[in-house]
């Protein structure tokens, strides 16, 4: 279960009552702490002051009778209720005494210097107490303030602080709520026009809020994603009209010969020549929808492939063996100069090098060579499969791998791959992390195969 809201606003606004909180408790923490701080400083020294004050009475006095029969003067020094005073002799007997809340005279150390210390056995009161000397007498002049009013202020002023910040984290809330539903406009602007674009209009960007740096790379990874929808829809498209054409191609050679030949009766020999024929349709239908189901299984996201190490020599000059008959009936020269090593699937490998090699075949001259050569650059290994024939021309290049594409469709010859030769080729080197390129001259026609080199 996600604890978080739902609503990028909201979260923003939590966020930001939740800093504003943190941040006013900070402050509030340190003004009551200076607060407090500063309180009892100004007490502590009022005590020390009651002390020496006291001490310059018993020193101007010719004895402590003659200052307890004068209350008035030492009474009034203290000021209010809050204050406590005791005068002790060295015996432990209590000479002066001014106590409003009649608290239990309190057992302290010797001190011939001021000490300051905090008692909370009855009551939270502050003392402040020095030992002093008048003649051959010792005393202890005591001086207290009770805290509870203290503590009772700082308890208010926590109060108001912890007001004071609610208060605060609450418009926090409400100010950041307002301002992410402002600032978050562009967004839903945003969002509204994402959700007008369908299929009809993939052409359409989103360039116009490419002027804020926030949202410029979201509006560049949306528009390169449409871009890419936009070329698979109308590669899917021609590939759909493709299919419809090369299927309708056969299926009509069928249809015709099949008619023409019901018209009337036909001998023996007749019907025979049908079935050959018909029978040379459905080899390329067959081969046609055999290519189509290995590049959807290879286009899978879980295809498997499996990686051997290869004699890339040795799978050539099998290769050569297999087409050695078809290129002496076109009287074209196999030259095998491969001698590396390849780490893949051998099965495919070889399906796209005899895919490569029918190919060159097919568009040599007479009386050439086919060669088939490796080299390691960096890298990357490359198989590059030459023959020499009619170039071609500029155009045709960047779509040669394309799906039933055809340089020239009216060349179609009965054994092609019915366009989808080149199209595997590219899905075998995919699948290998690899890729192929081609180039076309006077000097013949190279396909390149490079693979990466995978280090053990």
């Amino acid at each position: 279960m996600n604890l978080y809201p739902r609503t990028l606003s909201l979260r923003l606004a939590i966020m930001f009552a939740l800093v504003s909180a943190l941040l006013l408790g900070s402050i509030g923490f340190y003004l009551y702490q200076s607060l407090q701080r500063e309180i009892a400083w100004r007490d502590d020294q009022a005590l020390l002051g009651r002390i020496e004050r006291m001490q310059a009475l018993i020193s101007d006095s010719d004895s402590i009778e003659q200052l307890r029969g004068r209350p008035k003067l030492y009474e009034n020094m203290l000021g209010n209720r809050d204050s406590l005073l005791w005068i002790v002799d060295d015996t432990g007997k209590v000479l002066i005494e001014i106590n409003p809340v009649g608290m239990t005279f309190p057992k302290l150390p010797g001190a011939p210097h001021a000490r300051l210390v905090d008692d909370h056995s009855s009551e939270p009161v502050r003392l402040a107490w020095q030992d002093v000397m008048q003649g051959d007498r010792g005393l202890t002049l005591i001086a207290g303030k009770l805290l509870g009013e203290r503590e009772q202020m700082m308890g208010v002023y926590r109060l108001k602080l912890w007001l004071a910040m609610s208060v605060g984290a609450l418009l926090a809330f409400a100010f950041g709520w307002w301002v992410s539903q402002r600032g978050l406009h562009p967004v839903r602007l945003l969002a509204k026009r994402a959700a007008g674009i369908d299929v009809q209009h993939l052409h359409l960007r989103l360039d116009e809020f490419s002027e804020l740096n926030e949202l410029k790379p979201l509006c560049s990874a949306l528009n390169q994603m449409l871009a890419r929808l936009e070329d698979g829809f109308a590669q899917l498209s021609r590939f759909s009209e493709d299919l419809a054409h090369e299927m309708r191609t056969p299926l009509g050679n069928l249809m015709g010969h099949t008619q023409q030949t019901l018209r009337r009766s036909r001998s023996i020999e007749d019907y025979q020549n049908l079935l050959v024929s018909n029978q040379e349709e459905y080899e390329r239908l067959a081969r046609m929808i055999d290519s189509m189901l290995f590049l959807a299984r290879t286009e899978q996201p879980n295809a498997c492939v499996k990686f051997e190490q290869i004699n890339l020599h040795d799978l050539i000059e099998q290769l050569c063996e297999y087409f050695e008959g078809v290129a002496q009936e076109r009287d074209v020269q196999l030259i095998n100069q491969t001698q590396d090593q390849l780490l893949g699937d051998p099965g495919l490998i070889r399906r796209a090098l005899a895919n490569l090699l029918a190919n060159a075949l097919r568009y040599a001259i007479p009386n050439s060579a086919v060669t088939i050569s490796s080299r390691v650059l960096e890298h990357r290994l490359d198989i590059t499969v030459h023959n020499h024939g009619e170039p071609i021309a500029a155009e045709h290049l960047p779509r040669l791998f394309e799906r039933f594409y055809r340089c020239d469709p009216s060349r179609n010859q009965p054994d092609d791959s019915g366009g989808l030769g080149l199209a595997i080729v590219r899905s075998i080197m995919q699948l290998h992390g690899g890729c192929i390129t081609v180039d076309s001259t006077d000097a013949g026609t190279s396909f390149h195969l490079e693979f990466p080199l995978i280090n053990d």
